[in-house]
């Protein structure tokens, strides 16, 4: 699909490269098959021959297969779904997550990953995010504990461009970002994460996360449950504006 898309473009090998910041040879293994792209060679290269999003899904579907059956399913509800809404205690949500920070995120997995499944993982994360900028916009909202802004995942100058990117994307309409007060004694949401979806046939889904596995909520009443406990949460965070101010602090102090 990349050569087909490149050769549509006009573009040889290495006048593509230079346009994504990847080397000639790099483009040429990776449309032999010979390496798995990295990193954000998917979105630069589709951004860069006019792809229209073509090798973001391409991308979703090569890895996808490497993920636990469980993801597959997920990934296709996130992309289409109407509404998002995440509550991520301990790191940020992937969505919201630069290339540097998920690496450092699967690069201390247990048991440890090989260097090809990093790789394969971040570009399955990065070309997720295509959903921050789908059309029509899906309504997105994230609740991060204070922790998520402060622990050092690949390191401080990393948490730092980190907590940047995910100011900038608070700053999109569609999208709300909330921190929980650090101190706030109790909140509805100590049960651990979850992410809520409207599907886009109108449904209403959970996926819920824990050590031992990940699974999708789809029956009552735990489903009414969780959207229950997502709406107290939000009330109980601090609201959109008073959450930038607390970031840009965090970000001013690293």
């Amino acid at each position: 699909m990349l050569r087909f898309h490149r050769e549509q473009a006009g573009l040889t090998q290495e006048a593509l490269g230079r346009r994504i910041e990847f080397s000639k040879s790099q483009v040429a293994m990776v449309e032999r098959g010979d390496r798995p792209p990295k990193g954000k060679f998917v979105p630069r290269a589709d951004e860069a021959v006019g792809a229209r999003g073509a090798l973001l899904a391409a991308a979703v579907e090569l890895h996808v297969s490497r993920m636990p059956y469980w993801f597959e399913e997920f990934a296709d509800e996130e992309a289409r779904c109407l509404a998002l809404h995440s509550y991520m205690p301990l790191v940020i949500p992937g969505l919201l997550q630069t290339e540097a920070y998920a690496r450092g995120l699967f690069g201390c997995h247990y048991p440890a990953l090989d260097d090809e499944q990093i790789e394969a993982r971040v570009t399955t994360r990065l070309a997720r995010q295509r959903l921050l900028q789908r059309k029509p916009a899906p309504d997105l909202a994230f609740i991060l504990e204070m922790s998520t802004l402060t622990r050092p995942i690949g390191g401080p100058q990393v948490l730092k461009e980190q907590l940047r990117h995910v100011l900038e994307v608070a700053k999109l309409r569609h999208v709300q970002v909330q921190v929980m007060p650090p101190d706030r004694q109790t909140h509805a949401g100590l049960d651990g994460p979850m992410v809520l979806l409207y599907t886009s046939d109108h449904r209403q889904l959970a996926y819920v996360e824990g050590q031992s596995g990940s699974y999708f909520v789809a029956e009552q009443p735990e489903l009414g449950n969780l959207f229950g406990k997502y709406g107290i949460l939000r009330a109980q965070a601090l609201g959109p504006e008073e959450s930038t101010d607390l970031i840009e602090q965090v970000v001013r102090e690293l």
